[in-house]
């Protein structure tokens, strides 16, 4: 479950991002965030993960307190979320494989039993066939599939999107819908932040629109 409770966040020189947010997403929900650019999406999605804190106000994510988490418990708490966000991270001396394979480096796996979470997560977005190439060598839709197999190879319990189709062509952009709703259609809670009005009439979701870092009623 996440829950915000009267949230704001603030930053130096006075702009404020967000103010006085509240709402809760219940496990397994599919929920997106509209707005406007500057509306504060991306500084919501944020401080899910603990990429920002509140400035006060209460954000829990799974019972834990963000604002309150020690730095060290951070990559625990993340290692239940899939991050995709607008920067995309990719790194292009490694190939398609070892990208997908970087998330399960620290948490355990036997490099056996990560080898096959990750090629299963390329199946998944149909990359398995490109597993050896560069990521520089995809395209742009391709591309975005593959920072979702990064995202969901750790079988995430939440996963949080920035603009994912903001790039993408309208078949590429389709294909990335498709694979938002199977996974909240096997109970994956999926938050997304979009401006795309035709992403959010075709999938008909929960959506808490924000106007100048406020929800609008």
């Amino acid at each position: 479950m996440i829950s915000f409770s009267q949230v704001r966040k603030s930053y130096r020189g006075g702009h404020e991002a967000l103010c006085e947010l509240s709402f809760t997403v219940e496990p397994g929900e599919m929920v997106f965030i509209t707005g406007r650019s500057g509306a504060g999406k991306s500084t919501l999605l944020k401080l899910i993960p603990a990429i920002e804190r509140p400035t006060s106000g209460t954000v829990l994510v799974n019972g834990q307190n963000i604002g309150s988490m020690r730095r060290a418990a951070i990559p625990y708490l993340r290692r239940n979320l899939g991050l995709i966000f607008q920067d995309q991270k990719l790194l292009y001396d490694r190939s398609v494989f070892d990208n997908v394979m970087l998330p399960l480096a620290f948490t355990g796996h036997t490099h056996k039993d990560a080898a096959r979470r990750a090629r299963a997560a390329l199946d998944k977005v149909g990359l398995l066939a490109r597993e050896k190439a560069n990521p520089i060598t995809l395209s742009g839709g391709e591309q975005q599939r593959l920072c979702i197999a990064r995202a969901v190879v750790n079988r995430p319990g939440i996963l949080l999107a920035d603009e994912p189709t903001a790039s993408l062509d309208t078949t590429s952009a389709a294909e990335v819908v498709e694979m938002f709703r199977s996974f909240n259609q096997v109970g994956v809670t999926v938050l997304i932040a979009t401006h795309d009005e035709a992403l959010v009439q075709r999938l008909n979701p929960r959506v808490l629109a924000l106007k100048q870092g406020r929800l609008e009623p």
